[in-house]
């Protein structure tokens, strides 16, 4: 696009200026392939890579958008060195100029090789190289299929082994190349065709060696993807011993070459028959002696073996002396219980009610003599009990001790029990109760002094000249 020059006295605006810069750019620099270190590189929520393009002397911002950043091979990351393929633009509201990413691929061995870790990492990390995912790998299959280049090393290497230890094995070949651009998507048809024919047990991906450029086929993503999603086991033949693919991890058998893999699938065929003409005569062997033991069994079988009219008869004479034994057991048995029969008939005669009514009143008639003289003895053992215990009660009451002489004396009117002298004064009222009747009484003196048993007589005397 031819850039126009304004006259000095034209006044643009911003958006117009910014808007003949981008078409002057963008008409420009329609396609560009731009090589780069990649620094502050995001990716939001929109899945877009977001990132600064920059070499020693400048930098520039870039974007890759998200239906273009899915198939890449690996994740980019700050500080990778990559080479871009892009086309310029600008951006109006920040006036800034920026690269639209289409596609990306790392720049040199240590490039390949981080991208190459990258994408391990993150295959490791979503389970597709657990050995519980991988499917087991067929004993003798009859048809292999072989995914890699008619024209190669690898087919021949791989065949010359597979029929020399195994002539007669079926293979569906798959041509393919395998490296250089596209090489991968004919890979994951391969397989793809492969597992929709049906028709063979195991696949093979192989390939000779070569740097890491030249496998690099095996390490894109598409490729493991479509080997984890294999319904038929797959082998990886890649490279050399010290060479290691993507494909490696993912398939379900690693061999180190194709010969090898070849080896893997078959065993020799020679050495098979051989191991199977020894397991023949093995067998032919132990059949031959269980034949024999069982002929031996069979021959002292043969020697117990007694003609059947002999067993009937046999079986005849032990059935009479059976059925003898059975009548002589009949009659003792009837023996027996004609005996038992007669003890009980004696027993129970023994036992007649009569019998027993008779002494139980014998019986009766003595406990009821035996109970009167135990009444008797116990009603005057009572009688005699209640004699003491009355005169105990009578030698206690205090009508006896009035009986003998005393006297008790009561205070009036409150006719509270006078127990001492010094309870009343002269002048006093009160109630003395004898053995016959009571008295009234006044007090003319009192003294308090000791009472002396010895002189009741006197005493007695004294009180009554004192009461009237």
């Amino acid at each position: 696009m031819e850039l126009v020059h304004p006259s000095v006295d034209a006044v643009f605006t911003v958006s117009r200026l910014t808007q003949e810069i981008k078409d002057c750019l963008e008409g420009s620099f329609p396609g560009l392939r731009v090589e780069g270190e990649i620094s502050n590189f995001r990716v939001p929520s929109s899945g877009h890579f977001y990132f600064t393009l920059k070499d020693p002397y400048a930098q520039i911002r870039a974007v890759m958008f998200r239906s273009r950043n899915q198939g890449l091979p690996f994740l980019p990351e700050d500080g990778m060195h990559v080479i871009c393929s892009a086309s310029l633009s600008v951006y109006p509201p920040r006036g800034e100029y920026q690269l639209i990413v289409d596609w990306m691929e790392p720049r040199g061995q240590g490039a390949l090789q981080a991208a190459f870790e990258a994408l391990k990492r993150r295959l490791a990390e979503e389970g597709l190289f657990d050995p519980v995912r991988k499917k087991p790998i067929p004993y003798l299959p009859r048809r292999i299929g072989l995914v890699t280049s008619p024209t190669g090393a690898a087919i021949r290497d791989f065949l010359r082994i597979l029929w020399r230890r195994f002539p007669g094995v079926e293979v569906r070949l798959c041509p393919v190349r395998v490296q250089g651009a596209g090489a991968e998507q004919e890979i994951v048809e391969a397989i793809r065709i492969l597992n929709a024919e049906g028709l063979v047990e195991v696949i093979v991906l192989a390939r000779g060696g070569g740097s890491l450029e030249d496998l690099w086929a095996f390490n894109e993503e598409i490729v493991a993807r479509a080997i984890a999603a294999s319904e038929r086991p797959v082998v990886s033949a890649v490279g050399h011993e010290i060479d290691f693919t993507i494909a490696d991890f993912v398939a379900d058998l690693r061999a180190p070459t194709p010969s090898a893999a070849a080896e893997l699938l078959v065993p020799e065929k020679q050495v098979l028959e051989e191991a199977l003409r020894s397991l023949r005569e093995r067998l032919c062997k132990a059949a031959a002696k269980a034949v024999g033991v069982k002929r031996e069994v069979l021959f002292h079988l043969s020697k117990r073996l007694v003609h059947p009219g002999r067993r009937v008869r046999d079986h005849l004479l032990r059935l009479d002396e059976l059925e003898e034994r059975m009548r002589a057991s009949v009659r003792r048995k009837l023996a027996t219980a004609r005996g038992e029969l007669q003890n009980l008939e004696t027993r129970l005669f023994l036992a007649t009610p009569l019998h027993r009514i008779q002494t139980i009143r014998l019986q009766l008639d003595a406990l009821g003599r035996i109970l009167e003289r135990t009444v008797v003895h116990a009603v005057e053992a009572k009688r005699l009990g209640w004699k003491q215990t009355a005169g105990r009660l009578e030698s206690l009451s205090p009508l006896a001790v009035l009986s003998r002489g005393y006297s008790i004396t009561r205070l009036l009117p409150d006719r509270m029990i006078l127990r001492s002298a010094e309870s009343v004064g002269p002048g006093a009222e009160v109630e003395v109760i004898l053995a016959r009747g009571r008295l009234e009484c006044t007090v003319e003196k009192a003294d308090p002094q000791e009472w002396n048993p010895g002189e009741v007589g006197k005493e007695q005397e004294d009180a009554m000249g004192r009461v009237r």
